[in-house]
């Protein structure tokens, strides 16, 4: 077995049952780095202990799931769209992302998602850190996210969820002078532009 064998678990249809919010947020310590390792298409194939007790799954029900496992149905799609679009580019994101634990409690992260390069620069996965963010990043996030949920949600379809977002998100941002990046920047650092 190479050492790429070995780091990616084999793919197989992943079926869970629908896990239930339980209105609880978790929070993990600020010293604390969550991090992950995905295919191509989203399959987790490193998990570091902090996820695994964070996310509340057990590391074998993790490795070759896809990473939406953990997708909080209070997380706008259009983050997610802007996200993937980022990084298939070969570019990094930071963002903020609400996700859900095995056990339904909620856990806010600010993630570093990064494209894994091979020798050739081919991109050959993913990579993301997260930390936990401060309840003050949160008040300036939660306000732009409920406003592009509320926007999702009426429409029918991923599809068109997506496309209602990300044209949500895109005006908001525009009519704010700031790219995503820029809004994360600014929430980070405490100059977060009204979005």
């Amino acid at each position: 077995m190479t050492t790429a064998d070995a780091d990616t678990p084999p793919t197989r249809t992943f079926h869970r049952d629908r896990v239930v919010p339980s209105g609880r947020r978790r929070r993990f310590g600020a010293d604390e780095i969550l991090v992950s390792k995905t295919d191509l298409k989203g399959r987790i194939t490193y998990a570091n202990d902090v996820f695994v007790r964070v996310s509340a799954y057990p590391e074998h029900e993790l490795l070759g799931a896809p990473h939406s496992l953990i997708r909080h149905p209070e997380m706008p799609r259009a983050v997610f769209h802007l996200l993937w679009q980022t990084i298939e580019r070969g570019d990094e994101i930071f963002a903020f992302v609400n996700n859900l634990a095995a056990d339904g409690d909620n856990y806010w992260v600010l993630a570093h998602v990064t494209p894994s390069f091979d020798a050739t620069h081919r991109i050959v996965g993913y990579h993301s850190h997260r930390r936990c963010p401060e309840d003050a990043q949160l008040a300036a996030v939660e306000p732009l996210y409920r406003s592009l949920l509320a926007e999702e949600r009426k429409h029918t379809g991923a599809r068109a969820q997506v496309e209602a977002g990300r044209a949500l998100l895109d005006r908001t941002l525009a009519d704010a002078g700031v790219s995503y990046e820029e809004f994360v920047w600014g929430v980070i650092t405490g100059g977060a532009a009204a979005a």
